[in-house]
Parts: C-alpha cells; sequence; structure tokens
C-alpha cells in the first residue's frame, strides 16, 4: 500500500483500478485537493494498493503517515477502470 499523488485529474474515483508503474493497483480512496485554493491544478491524495490489500485499509491497519509517497501527472496515468461499483 502506498500513497499516490496525481498532479491533475485523469477522471478517477473510489475504487477507479489504474495501471500505475507497470503493475494494475486499485485506489482504495481519493482525497480531492485544490478546488478552491491551493495548487493551480487540481491533486488527487490517492492510497493504492493491490487488491489483497483492501481488508486492511478497511480496517485501518496501516499508519498512513508512513506510507510510501509517489507523485506523478495525471498524463501518464492508465486508467483501465474509472470508478469502484455502487454499493448499497
Amino acid at each position: 500500500m502506498k500513497r499516490l499523488i496525481i498532479h491533475g485529474d485523469p477522471g478517477i474515483r473510489k475504487g477507479a483500478i489504474i495501471d500505475y508503474d507497470g503493475e494494475e493497483v486499485v485506489c482504495f480512496g481519493i482525497n480531492r485537493n485544490g478546488e478552491w485554493n491551493g495548487p493551480e491544478t487540481v491533486q488527487l491524495w490517492c492510497t493504492i494498493g493491490d487488491e489483497s490489500e483492501y481488508g486492511e485499509f478497511e480496517r485501518r491497519e496501516f499508519l498512513p503517515h508512513f506510507l510510501e509517497v509517489d507523485r506523478v501527472d495525471a498524463e501518464t496515468v492508465d486508467v483501465i477502470r474509472p470508478q469502484g461499483d455502487l454499493a448499497v
């Protein structure tokens, strides 16, 4: 599990599957920054990981301050599925 900061908006939402660094990862949660103030372009702060790590994310069995952080531009992210299924 790691934190991915995307500069720009590639059109993804929570539950999206993206191809990042040669592997498919799931965006467990996304915080959108820069709508009203802040950087010139929107930044998406995503918590990403393998599907097998979703249980740890749900139970908060990780320390967000100690996750590895990577930064990329929106153009470099390949979107496989833009959002997760709606859970009711």
